[in-house]
C-alpha cells in the first residue's frame, strides 16, 4: 500500500480524539505494523470492510487481542459491520508515524547494506534512503540499489553532512561489531535519535536514543532452543545406570556451538 492519506469520506465521527500522551504497550506497538501490512494487502485486493475475527486470523492473533490492541488507538469498528479497511490502515499509519516520510541513513555497504538499499518495501512504507556510507575505498563512489532508486556510497567523513542534508531521522548500522559503537556515537552526535542495529554488539547510547537490535544468530538460537524442547518431549526418557540425574539441556552451550 502506498504512503497513506486520509481516505475521503472517512467516518471521523467514530474516531476518538487522539491523545498524544497516552501510553501504548510495547507488545501492542510491535503488532501494529503487522495489522498495517495485512490491511494494506486487503485494500490492494479490493476488500473494503473486515471483521475483527477475519483480521485477527490473517494477522495470527486472537480477535480479543486484536480488539484490545486497537482500543489503545480509538474506536474504529462498527458492530455487525467490522472495520473500514482503508480508514483503519490510515489510523494505524498515523499512530506509527507513517503519514510523513522518514529519512534513513545506512552505514555499511557490504552484503547486508546492499540488500537493504535494494529492498523495495521501504519506500512503500514511508521510508526514504537518504544516505549510504562506508569506509572502504573500493566501495565508496559505487551506486547501489535498484534501477531508478540507486544510492551512491559516500565516505564516512561525510556522515554528519549526509545526516543533515538528508534530514535523516533513523540510522541503520550494518557494520562489523568492532565499528558499530563508533558509528553509533557519530550518528547520535549528528542528531539521530532512532537506530536500527544489525551489528552483533550491544550499543551504549543516551537515554533519549531508541535502539532496535536485529540479530539473526540470536533468533536462530531461540528457534533451536524450542526445536530441542519439542524433540525432548517426543523422546522416551531412560535413566542412565551410572547417573543419579538426567542430563539437562544447556541453552548457553547450544549458543556457543552455533557461534563456533
Amino acid at each position: 500500500m502506498s504512503l497513506p492519506v486520509r481516505p475521503a469520506g472517512s467516518p471521523a465521527d467514530r474516531r476518538r480524539p487522539r491523545d498524544q500522551h497516552r501510553e501504548i504497550p510495547d507488545a501492542t506497538v510491535a503488532r501494529l505494523p503487522v495489522y498495517h501490512r495485512v490491511l494494506g494487502q486487503l485494500a490492494d485486493s479490493g476488500v473494503t470492510t473486515v471483521s475483527s475475527e477475519e483480521l485477527a486470523g490473517a494477522c495470527g492473533v486472537s480477535s480479543a487481542k486484536l480488539r484490545k490492541d486497537l482500543s489503545h488507538l480509538g474506536s474504529y469498528g462498527t458492530r455487525g459491520v467490522g472495520y473500514d479497511v482503508r480508514f483503519l490502515a490510515y489510523q494505524i499509519s498515523r499512530e506509527l508515524g507513517l503519514t510523513q516520510p522518514w529519512g534513513v541513513v545506512i552505514v555499511g555497504a557490504g552484503n547486508l547494506g546492499h540488500a537493504l538499499v535494494a529492498y523495495r518495501g521501504f519506500a512503500s512504507r514511508g521510508f526514504e534512503i537518504v544516505g549510504l556510507l562506508d569506509s572502504h575505498p573500493d566501495v565508496v563512489g559505487q551506486r547501489l540499489g535498484t534501477p531508478g532508486r540507486e544510492v551512491a556510497v559516500c565516505p564516512m567523513a561525510e556522515l554528519e553532512s549526509v545526516v543533515a542534508t538528508g534530514r535523516a531521522h533513523i540510522g541503520v548500522i550494518a557494520t562489523p561489531a568492532e565499528a558499530a559503537q563508533g558509528v553509533c556515537d557519530r550518528l547520535v552526535a549528528a542528531g539521530v535519535r532512532s537506530i536500527l542495529n544489525f551489528a552483533p554488539v550491544v550499543l551504549a547510547v543516551p537515554e533519549d536514543v531508541e535502539v532496535r537490535k536485529v540479530d539473526l544468530a540470536v533468533e536462530l538460537q531461540i528457534l533451536a532452543f524450542h526445536e530441542q524442547r519439542r524433540s525432548e518431549e517426543h523422546e522416551p526418557r531412560f535413566a542412565h545406570p551410572s547417573s543419579d540425574a538426567e542430563t539437562s539441556f544447556d541453552p548457553e552451550s547450544l549458543g556457543e556451538a552455533i557461534n563456533a
